[in-house]
């Protein structure tokens, strides 16, 4: 059972940062909290994107301190750490949201759309949560909530650009947990599977190569995007699921270090994990060998 002293931390309004709030769960992330009295910054690398957001938290009846942050960037880092510095002393969460999704086979991709995808999806992360430590050290318990994927723990064709950013994250944010424990600061992860967010339809980026004729990898391209699309057709599951996790998250006196919102993906992560890899690696390789064949 929570103490007493637990009980009235869980209701004490936080400071928080969340990175990539343009769209997607970052989004939902600012307007559910902001609505429920917390203090929220709420950052996006081109500030031309924030009406969806401020529409959204206006709708929520919620305010948010809306600023530019470009995750890729050392010195955009260091201004939105002194503006925090500068306003609030001190930040209770951080929110590492910003990122996205890069379809590809390996042999098509270029250097730099590699170097690209882990820039944001895991040297941001790991840059911002750098810099924001000073800050997470003065709260009383402060949280560092990284929203990781599926991906970051299993692997699919197409997709190791991606894969490789998320499994980089999750390694540092294990590490990370153990060493910032002692100082009260908790380090979580989210991974949430495919939900009903921009990455998935507007933001969905493909390498340049991918509808490419002259790859040889073309036709399982193809494939595969259809393999998507097909998925994305049939997905119903409600994005603010996952902002009702990391809402739970802040409150949470002992929140788990691992977080799956949706059952599917606990499926797939006790899958991978419990059963040998040769069945898992039998399952993708059929799975895609279905689609394969329309292409060919």
């Amino acid at each position: 059972m929570p103490s007493q002293k637990e009980k009235l931390e869980e209701h004490t309004p936080k400071i928080i940062l969340v990175t990539g709030c343009s769209s997607g769960f970052g989004l939902l992330f600012c307007a559910r909290l902001a609505a429920k009295g917390h203090t929220v910054i709420a950052t996006m690398r081109n500030l031309q994107k924030k009406d969806a957001l401020l529409n959204e938290v206006h709708r929520r009846g919620g305010i948010v301190d809306l600023q530019a942050l470009d995750v890729t960037d050392i010195h955009s880092i260091h201004k939105i750490i002194d503006y925090i510095q500068d306003h609030y002393q001190r930040l209770d969460v951080l929110i590492n949201n910003a990122g996205y999704g890069l379809a590809g086979f390996f042999e098509d991709l270029s250097d730099s759309e590699i170097r690209g995808i882990m820039e944001t999806n895991f040297f941001g992360v790991m840059n911002v949560s750098r810099q924001a430590l000073p800050l997470l050290h003065q709260s009383r318990k402060a949280r560092i909530i990284n929203i990781s994927s599926v991906s970051g723990f299993t692997t699919y064709p197409c997709f190791g650009a991606y894969n490789a950013s998320k499994w980089a994250l999750e390694g540092m944010s294990e590490s990370l947990m153990f060493e910032l424990k002692p100082f009260g600061i908790d380090v979580l992860l989210v991974e949430p599977g495919t939900y009903r967010t921009e990455i998935f339809y507007a933001n969905r980026k493909y390498a340049a190569r991918f509808n490419d004729p002259q790859s040889r990898y073309y036709g399982y391209s193809q494939a595969l995007k259809e393999l998507v699309d097909d998925n994305l057709a049939k997905n119903k599951r409600d994005p603010e699921q996952v902002a009702i996790l990391v809402e739970q998250l802040i409150h949470s006196p002992h929140p788990r270090f691992r977080n799956i919102p949706d059952f599917p993906s606990r499926i797939l992560y006790w899958t991978r994990k419990c059963l040998p890899f040769s069945f898992f690696s039998w399952l993708i390789q059929n799975i895609s060998k279905i689609y394969y064949k329309k292409y060919g």
